[in-house]
């Protein structure tokens, strides 16, 4: 298998991997598929594996995903098509609204944010390090590409997509699935808090920041990498945690 079929196949594993919850109940199956949707790492238009299949990489049953399905075609966010080519397919939301995301905000203490952000510091700090010992060109070509796709992004949407996918990859780029894993967990809890409009976040601040760490990456200059990527975070952190006080007014 060529290395950049590897890594595709090491990222999709990493997201249904971290979808699975424990025990059988659908709504949980079906918030996590959702914050994947969100997240874009599920495609607009994508098909899912058959159930029996997709099932089984998410480690429930039958039953608890069809409920999950029929959560996710109530909310708008899946399509069944029947037929010949039918199956399921997903409807990635047109616009970005972010009431659900405020109003999850302003239910968690400053504490809680803050708590989260050091996770979130302490992981991304890991995964950029290892990154700078055990990437490919591959890697860093997806790093740049999606660095440069986020300064140009037009949609709030594609923001916070493009900028999860990006932390996520530099986590893929590490080459450990465990810590893959956890950064797509943290990322469903805090990427959307980040691009909230009143958060206020420059995008092409962003993507600089980005292109500073996969230029680290690709100098292999691990300390630095995990230096800037604990600093990004730090920063992100500061403007939801502003935001989240001024919610208090």
């Amino acid at each position: 298998m060529m290395r950049s079929q590897q890594r595709q196949s090491n990222f999709g594993a990493a997201l249904f991997t971290s979808v699975g919850v424990e025990g059988a109940l659908g709504s949980a199956v079906a918030q996590k598929i959702s914050e994947a949707i969100t997240m874009g790492l599920i495609a607009d238009g994508e098909q899912l594996p058959p159930e029996s299949d997709l099932a089984a990489q998410l480690a429930v049953s039958t039953v608890s995903l069809r409920a999950a399905l029929a959560i996710l075609r109530r909310e708008g966010l899946l399509e069944t098509r029947r037929g010949r080519h039918g199956g399921s397919f997903i409807r990635s939301p047109r616009d970005y609204t972010s009431a659900k995301s405020t109003e999850r905000l302003a239910a968690m203490s400053p504490s809680q944010l803050r708590d989260l952000g050091y996770e979130l510091m302490a992981v991304t700090g890991v995964v950029a390090s290892l990154a700078a010992r055990r990437f490919d060109e591959d890697n860093i070509a997806r790093l740049l590409e999606l660095a440069g796709q986020l300064a140009s992004a037009e949609l709030p949407e594609q923001r916070l997509s493009l900028d999860s996918r990006f932390r996520i990859e530099v986590a893929v780029t590490s080459q450990s699935e465990r810590l893959t894993r956890r950064m797509v967990t943290l990322q469903a809890e805090y990427s959307d808090f980040l691009w909230l409009p009143a958060v206020g976040l420059d995008q092409v601040d962003c993507a600089a920041q980005h292109r500073d760490l996969a230029k680290a990456i690709q100098a292999g200059d691990a300390e630095r990498a995990r230096s800037l990527a604990e600093a990004h975070v730090a920063d992100d952190t500061r403007h939801i945690l502003e935001l989240r006080w001024g919610l208090d007014g």
